[in-house]
């Protein structure tokens, strides 16, 4: 059985740990110190959970004191420079508290499954002996074998990376998996989605700032893309990167070189790029949006990942496991799927693929009242269409049995619509979310989800 060593000084974050892990049949010790880890055999053990900050020496004086058992570093001084010289220090991976419970367990997963051959290796089978579909990838249809064969192949090469496919289909999973099976596996790997970030903050958070630099420059700032330097950068939906961060972003893949905001001094890098998106940059270049030059740096190896509606004959497989951890999260253990419903995850197009699938069964984790989950617990709608984008619908469009509240939505979007194309000239991105009402991030879900495509500044457009 798999034994795990938990050293963590804070007595109630060590039991939760401890209860977590056991629930999940991992055999677990505890250890409130480094001396106290050491008393009772580091070589024991399948791998170390350790905080950064403890008593006497921190966490990372384990990473070579246990070697080579793997060590997972914990921080709730959750900067990522402390992370990245933890990784660096040549910790498996680190996770910041409060931590997610699923995020941590893949994690404690991950580092398992990627370190068991080294204390197994009398008897385990060579890894290139059978082909592997991906950690936390789901699914054997042809489309997927494809992508599973483009990944083995594209992770050695170090080279660019461009992987496109309809927002939660898993690009940031491609991403990783990348990530592992290349030769940058033990260096970090920095995941940026840049439709999250606001425009007057995206350029200092990829490529930092000296203090001073511009109001509320306190102090100086290490960039993403230095933090990754040895390993890999990530950025999703990179479409939405402002054009004056994008030339600054050709520079670090034509000549490896950052300048922090403020600065006069030129760093080199060592970065493997991934990107990720689901428009048609080629299409963006044309119109503007996007730098042409930029999107054939980029465009080096390409990945197409397939929407859900297409992997027929994966969906059900998806649906099981994903339904397995939302019983975990919720307690619910034993919940199954009725026929109807099973039915009709098949039948539905999916329009928001595996995320929307992924809410679908927690939902009907959360309502269902027997040992079945139902069709209305699902909360699908009896005839799904994908949804066109910015078409004006009236009222013959609705059936005469018609729904309260799909009205609701419909008239709700319909203003949505009509806002944002409207002000969307005159407003940043900020001051539209602020007059609807709803953060920033939700504003770029829905442009996402009704087609509806960022019109960028004249101030970048004229970079």
């Amino acid at each position: 059985m798999t034994q795990i060593l938990i050293v963590e000084d804070e007595a109630i974050i060590r039991t939760a740990l401890r209860r977590l892990l056991e629930r999940h049949a991992y055999t677990v010790s505890e250890a409130e110190s480094v001396d106290d880890a050491r008393r009772q055999g580091l070589d024991r053990f399948d791998l170390i959970i350790s905080d950064l900050r403890l008593p006497g020496d921190p966490g990372t004086a384990l990473i070579e004191a246990a070697a080579p058992v793997p060590v997972l570093i914990m921080t709730s001084y959750a900067s990522m420079r402390s992370a990245v010289d933890a990784l660096k220090q040549g910790a498996v991976d680190y996770v910041a508290k409060p931590f997610d419970h699923e995020e941590l367990l893949a994690t404690v997963r991950q580092a398992l499954e990627q370190h068991a051959p080294r204390r197994e290796s009398t008897e385990a089978p060579s890894p290139a002996a059978q082909p592997q579909v991906p950690q936390d990838m789901i699914g054997d249809c042809p489309a997927m074998q494809a992508v599973y064969t483009r990944i083995r192949k594209t992770a050695p090469a170090d080279v660019t990376v461009l992987i496109q496919g309809e927002s939660g289909t898993g690009k940031e999973l491609v991403a990783r998996a990348i990530h592992r099976q290349s030769r940058r596996a033990r260096a970090p790997l920095i995941c940026v989605n840049c439709a999250a970030i606001p425009e007057t903050l995206i350029e200092s958070e990829l490529f930092g700032h000296e203090k001073g630099a511009f109001t509320g420059a306190s102090a100086a700032r290490t960039g993403l893309v230095e933090a990754a330097d040895g390993g890999t950068l990530f950025l999703d939906e990179i479409g939405e990167l402002p054009l004056d961060a994008q030339a600054r972003l050709l520079r670090v893949l034509q000549e490896g070189e950052i300048r922090k905001i403020g600065s006069v001094e030129t760093r080199h890098v060592d970065v493997r790029l991934i990107a990720a998106t689901h428009r048609d940059l080629h299409a963006l270049s044309k119109s503007g949006e996007f730098r042409l030059d930029l999107y054939y740096r980029l465009n080096v190896m390409q990945i197409d990942l397939p929407p859900l509606r297409e992997r027929e004959g994966d969906i059900l497989k998806i649906a099981d496991v994903l339904l397995q951890s939302a019983c975990r999260r919720h307690d619910r253990e034993g919940l199954k799927l009725s026929r109807s419903s099973r039915r009709d995850i098949r039948d539905y197009p999916w329009p928001g693929n595996v995320r929307e699938l992924e809410n679908a069964l927690e939902r009907g984790v959360i309502l269902a009242e027997g040992n079945l989950i139902h069709p209305d617990d699902l909360g699908l709608r009896p005839s799904p269409r994908p949804r066109t984008p910015v078409t004006p619908r009236g009222p013959a469009d609705t059936d005469d049995g018609g729904k309260a509240v799909a009205e609701e939505d419909l008239s709700l979007e319909d203003y949505f619509q009509h806002f944002v194309l409207e002000h969307q000239d005159q407003m940043s991105e900020t001051e539209l979310a602020q007059k609807l009402g709803i953060s920033r991030k939700c504003l770029w879900e829905r442009r996402q989800r009704l087609g509806i495509p960022r019109k960028k500044s004249p101030r970048s457009r004229s970079a």
